[in-house]
């Protein structure tokens, strides 16, 4: 099992880069967004990746309406995906993300799902050819659920799931429930803590989030990928505290 962080867009992604480093963690989740991480230096990317031995996943933009049924708006969706795609390939990365598509006219909600389908099989073909799997990330509704999950799973072939423990609270199925029903899907996770209100981002513990048992469904599926602490707060040293705190709660419920 390897423990990574996401850089903030806000920030350097050097800089991100070289924090969790001294920090000793695994991989950076590296997410591609504005304002200052759309397009990274590649060769300095590689340079800190290899001088602190870290490794990398793929994170895409939440916001791309890559369903939306106008043709030539998934086209340059799909255009930005690829071009991601490319740049994780490069610094080495297996594993790509995408967040539902929540885009598409009032009269079209119903079809949501179907959309999000349609528009998902070549994006999968697209990450395939350049050798990364890609994990559709939980949310809200209708993507909160192990039913939606395994209608798109078996019908968009290839697709995994990237399973947000802190999404799963606020939602119909907890985090739980897909380790159940869907273990074998899931190829990479995000921790946080809420109260099963607002996706909160707060520390391992804060919240209501049983992380005894989230650990346990994860280790009995015989999950030992990438955990990405998802835990945001703006000052940087008190960030730094909170991390390791919720670092330290997982390696020991990890090795009971």
């Amino acid at each position: 099992m390897k423990i990574g962080l996401m850089n903030d867009p806000r920030a350097s992604v050097y800089d991100e880069i070289i924090s969790f480093g001294q920090a000793h963690y695994d991989f950076v989740d590296l997410t591609l967004e504005g304002p200052n991480a759309l397009n990274p230096d590649l060769e300095r990317v590689l340079a800190l990746l290899d001088q602190y031995n870290m490794s990398v996943v793929g994170h895409t933009d939440p916001c791309l309406p890559y369903a939306y049924p106008i043709k030539p708006v998934r086209e340059a969706c799909l255009e930005e995906l690829e071009r991601c795609a490319k740049i994780f390939s490069a610094v080495g990365a297996t594993i790509m993300n995408i967040h539902p598509c929540y885009y598409c006219p009032p009269a079209m909600k119903k079809d949501l799902v179907r959309l999000n389908i349609e528009a998902l099989k070549p994006i999968v073909a697209m990450a395939t050819s350049y050798e990364l799997t890609l994990v559709l990330e939980n949310f809200m509704a209708p993507f909160d659920s192990v039913h939606t999950y395994a209608q798109l799973l078996q019908e968009v072939p290839g697709l995994k799931i990237h399973l947000d423990f802190g999404h799963a609270n606020l939602g119909r199925d907890d985090g739980v429930s897909f380790c159940k029903d869907l273990g074998n899907y899931i190829s990479h996770v995000h921790f946080s803590d809420n109260r099963a209100t607002e996706d909160d981002h707060i520390p391992l513990g804060v919240g209501n989030i049983d992380w005894e048992k989230a650990i346990t469904a994860l280790k009995s599926i015989g999950y030992d990928d990438t955990i990405t602490l998802e835990v945001f707060c703006d000052n940087k040293s008190v960030l730094f505290q909170h991390l390791e705190t919720s670092r330290r709660l997982v390696l020991n419920l990890w090795n009971k």
